[in-house]
């Protein structure tokens, strides 16, 4: 139908916010914004770790601005991403290869020095703090994800053609799967272009669920980390939300 086709968003308006209830941090990006951080982790990952399409990457990152940068920068070069919410040891992990190193993998240090988690190791190995000052050290083996970022540019690199049959996660569902299956579950949350979805980042991790289906609907986000559920209401008058997820 017209009415959910998306349309762009307007460029001096927040494509992605996020705020966190008990720290009091927000972030507001714009579509261009993001795709400047989106277009710098691209370039971390070609021309920094030398990946190719195909190769593969592991993002086992809450919902987060930086979460969508390194998700939409690893896409944008045609890498395999794997963005399991979490991997706790002892669970069985349905991927080819799961035994094998990733090419590249970003963790959060809370995750890192969680005993119950089980991190896959991989060549080139990022931190990435989602906490202000969380991110005190980086231990020997690991890289600083927001420090190696800044130092490609904000212009994504040369692109290389890709195909709708392209692997997009390594469990070989494609670029044009995983597009269908945002699509189909925008419709289910009745998401239209211009609708603003509010999030719980705790009770919604899946990146289909907060980046995939409503940027495939034209929708902007608003992720709310931490929510005092008390202030719910106040959050969606002041974000003007349609939708809360």
């Amino acid at each position: 139908m017209a009415d959910h086709a998306p349309v762009a968003v307007a460029t001096d308006e927040p494509l992605l916010s996020y705020l966190d209830d008990a720290t009091g941090e927000r972030t507001d990006l714009t579509a261009q914004q993001l795709g400047a951080w989106a277009a710098r982790s691209a370039g971390l990952l070609r021309d920094g770790c030398g990946l190719r399409p195909g190769d593969r990457v592991a993002v086992l990152l809450p919902p987060h601005w930086r979460t969508a940068a390194v998700l939409i920068g690893a896409w944008s070069v045609g890498l395999s991403v794997s963005f399991r919410p979490r991997a706790l040891a002892g669970l069985p992990v349905l991927e080819p290869g799961a035994d094998l190193p990733y090419d590249a993998v970003f963790v959060t240090p809370e995750r890192l020095d969680d005993w119950l988690e089980d991190v896959p190791d991989g060549t080139h190995r990022y931190l990435v703090g989602t906490d202000p000052g969380a991110l005190s050290s980086v231990p020997p083996g690991w890289l600083d994800w927001s420090t190696e970022v800044l130092r490609h540019p904000e212009i994504a690199p040369d692109l290389g053609v890709l195909r709708p049959t392209d692997p997009a996660s390594p469990d070989g569902t494609s670029y044009g799967e995983w597009g269908a299956v945002a699509r189909e579950y925008a419709t289910q949350l009745d998401l239209r272009a211009g609708d603003r979805l509010l999030v719980d980042t705790a009770e919604h991790e899946q990146p289909l669920k907060w980046l995939l289906a409503p940027l495939a609907a034209g929708a902007t986000v608003v992720l709310c980390a931490n929510l005092d559920r008390s202030r719910l209401d106040a959050h969606v008058t002041a974000e003007q939300a349609t939708r809360v997820l």
